[in-house]
């Protein structure tokens, strides 16, 4: 990318946005199944446990739902705001809600295929942004929120 694309902290000079943030994405990540397993347990009695017998397809619209929703209202998930982080696109600004579906389509695409999940969270450790392959092919990253006065 060229650097007139980008409106974000730079890393070398600005590295207090990008500390410790793909170790803050793992956390936040697990916060985030825990949550989604929860709401999945709360919602099965209200389908009369048939639910049960689609278990897998109900979790993956609860999960897409979940992420879709709480990106699109704060530019994090509940997890990323345990662990102080959220979302910028390539203009600096929070994400969008089309940006918030397409980065939950990315993700769970890229969760679909192990490998290409592996490729991503190598790129999350290993670039200087911490950038996975859909945050790449989207232009986000994920920062440290700025302290809030």
């Amino acid at each position: 990318m060229t650097n007139e694309t980008w409106a974000l902290p730079d890393p070398h000079y600005q590295p207090e946005f990008y500390a410790d943030v793909p170790m803050k994405r793992l956390i936040a990540w697990v916060i985030d199944t825990v949550l989604i397993v929860l709401i999945v347990i709360l919602i099965v009695p209200f389908t009369a446990f048939t639910g049960l017998f689609f278990l897998p397809l109900l979790t993956f619209f609860v999960s897409f739902a979940y992420r879709v929703v709480t990106l699109s209202n704060g530019a994090a998930t509940l997890g990323m705001r345990f662990t102080a982080i959220e979302f910028r696109n390539a203009h600096g600004a929070r994400i969008n809600s089309s940006e918030a579906f397409l980065h939950t389509l990315g993700y769970t695409l890229s969760f679909a295929i192990p490998i290409v999940q592996f490729g991503s969270i190598i790129l999350m450790s290993t670039s200087e942004r911490g950038q996975g392959l859909t945050d790449m092919a989207l232009g986000t990253v994920a920062l440290n929120r700025r302290a809030r006065s």
